[in-house]
C-alpha cells in the first residue's frame, strides 16, 4: 500500500506565494483598467418623448443651462438631452435639466454627438481620440463600444446612416453598432501595407451619402485641394475603394473650400472667390466630373458642418449666412444673412439663431415669419439650435441653454 501524500512546509510556502502573486497581478490589472476609472449611473424609470410643438412661441426664456464643451450642437434624443463636458456625459430631463443618468471616465472627452437614439461619446487615450461608447438615451446604459487609433482632436457628425469621425490626418465611418466601415488617411502600423491610396495629406472636410463618401484634402506638393470620392461601405474597411480622386483646378480652390453636401452620387463643394470667379458651389458627379456650378450671394465664413436636410430643403450654415439649397441640384433657393449658427425645424418653420433672437423662417422661401426675442447676454458669437418638443436648445460655446 502506498503511503498517503503529505504536504510539506515547502509545498505550503509555494502555494502561498502563487496565491499572493495572482492577487498582486489582479490588483495591478484592476488599478490600471478602464473599468476602475469608469462610473456609470443609469436611469430605470420611464422616459416620455416630449409633445411636438403645434405652434411657435411668442417669446423664449431660459429654463436651465449646463456645461457641454464636448458637443458642437445640442444633443436632443427623444425625452433626453445629453450634455458632455470634461470627462462626463449626462442625460438630463429636457424640461428641468435635472440629471437622470451619468457616464464618467478618468479620461478626457474629445467629442460627443447624438445618433441612432444614443449619445455617442469619444474619449482620448494614448492612441488619440479613439475610445468610443454608445449610451442609450433613455437609460444611459452602455451599448456598442470600439477602440482604434485616431487624431488628438476630431469632429463628429452624422452622415446618413453613419457617423463620421474626422481628424486632420485620419477619418473613420461607423455604422450603428459602431463597426467601422471606412478607415482613410494616416494609419499607424497598418495591417494591410499600402492599402491607403495616399499619405501625408491634411483632411479638410468630409460628408457622405448612400453611394459616396467625399473627402476634401490637401496633399504635399499639390497646388490645390484634392477631391476624393470613396465607397462608404467597401468590402474591407481597411482598404478604401476609390471611385475618383483628382486635384481641383487651382483657380477654383483656396483657403476655405469644403464639402457642402453629398446626395446619392453627387457632391457639392464650396469654392471661395479667386481667379476662377466669385463664391460658388461646384457640383461633381460620381466619377468626379464637374457637372454644374451655382453662384452664391456672399462669401462663406468658417462654418465646418455640412448641410442637413430639413423640411424638404438642404440647410447650410456658411459661417456667416444660412442658405437653403435644392436637394435636386444643390442650387441656392434662398439666403438668410447674418445668422449665428445651424438651425432646426419647429412647427413647420426653421428656427435660425440671429442677434438677440431666433428667426422663424419659411423653409420654402426663406422669408422670416417671426422674430422670437432671446436674451443671450455676453454669449459667444456662434450659436447652434436644436429643438425637442416645445423646448428650444442653444449651444453657446461650451454651454447648452434650454429656452421655453
Amino acid at each position: 500500500m502506498l503511503a498517503p501524500e503529505r504536504r510539506t512546509r515547502t509545498d505550503l510556502l509555494v502555494a502561498a506565494t502563487l496565491v499572493v502573486t495572482v492577487l498582486v497581478a489582479a490588483s495591478v490589472v484592476w488599478l490600471r483598467s478602464d473599468a476602475r476609472g469608469t462610473t456609470s449611473i443609469t436611469w430605470d424609470e420611464p422616459v416620455s418623448a416630449p409633445r411636438v410643438a403645434g405652434a411657435l412661441p411668442d417669446a423664449l426664456t431660459e429654463v436651465w443651462q449646463a456645461p457641454s464643451g464636448a458637443t458642437s450642437v445640442p444633443v436632443a434624443l427623444g425625452g433626453t438631452v445629453a450634455t458632455a463636458d470634461a470627462n462626463t456625459v449626462v442625460g438630463r430631463d429636457p424640461l428641468t435639466g435635472n440629471e437622470r443618468w451619468r457616464y464618467e471616465r478618468n479620461r478626457p472627452l474629445c467629442a460627443a454627438t447624438g445618433a441612432w437614439g444614443s449619445a455617442i461619446s469619444v474619449y482620448r487615450d494614448a492612441r488619440g481620440c479613439g475610445q468610443v461608447t454608445a449610451l442609450e438615451s433613455d437609460s444611459g446604459a452602455r451599448g456598442p463600444q470600439r477602440t482604434s487609433d485616431a487624431d488628438e482632436e476630431i469632429r463628429l457628425f452624422e452622415a446618413g446612416s453613419h457617423v463620421i469621425a474626422l481628424g486632420d490626418t485620419r477619418l473613420e465611418m461607423w455604422r450603428s453598432d459602431l463597426v467601422r466601415t471606412v478607415e482613410y488617411g494616416y494609419v499607424d502600423a497598418p495591417v494591410n501595407p499600402r492599402a491607403q491610396p495616399r499619405s501625408g495629406c491634411e483632411l479638410l472636410s468630409a460628408d457622405a451619402g448612400t453611394s459616396r463618401l467625399a473627402v476634401l484634402e490637401q496633399c504635399p506638393n499639390e497646388p490645390a485641394n484634392r477631391l476624393t470620392l470613396l465607397d462608404p461601405t467597401p468590402d474591407d474597411a481597411q482598404k478604401p475603394e476609390q471611385y475618383a480622386s483628382s486635384v481641383l483646378p487651382e483657380a477654383q480652390t483656396g483657403a476655405g473650400a469644403r464639402i457642402v453636401a453629398v446626395l446619392g452620387e453627387r457632391t457639392a463643394v464650396y469654392m471661395p472667390p479667386g481667379p476662377g470667379g466669385g463664391p460658388r458651389i461646384a457640383v461633381y458627379d460620381g466619377s468626379g466630373a464637374l457637372v454644374d456650378t451655382h453662384n452664391l450671394e456672399r462669401v462663406a465664413g468658417n462654418g465646418a458642418a455640412p448641410a442637413t436636410e430639413q423640411e424638404g430643403v438642404l440647410v447650410w450654415w456658411t459661417g456667416l449666412d444660412t442658405v437653403g439649397l435644392s436637394p435636386e441640384d444643390f442650387a441656392p433657393v434662398w439666403t438668410v444673412e447674418d445668422t449665428l449658427g445651424t438651425g432646426a425645424p419647429m412647427a413647420g418653420s426653421l428656427l435660425l439663431p440671429v442677434d438677440d433672437a431666433v428667426a422663424a423662417v419659411d423653409p420654402a422661401s426663406g422669408n422670416v415669419r417671426q422674430r422670437i426675442p432671446v436674451d443671450r447676454d455676453d454669449a459667444p458669437q456662434d450659436v447652434d439650435v436644436a429643438v425637442t418638443g416645445e423646448l428650444v436648445l442653444e449651444q453657446r460655446g461650451d454651454q447648452v441653454v434650454a429656452l421655453r
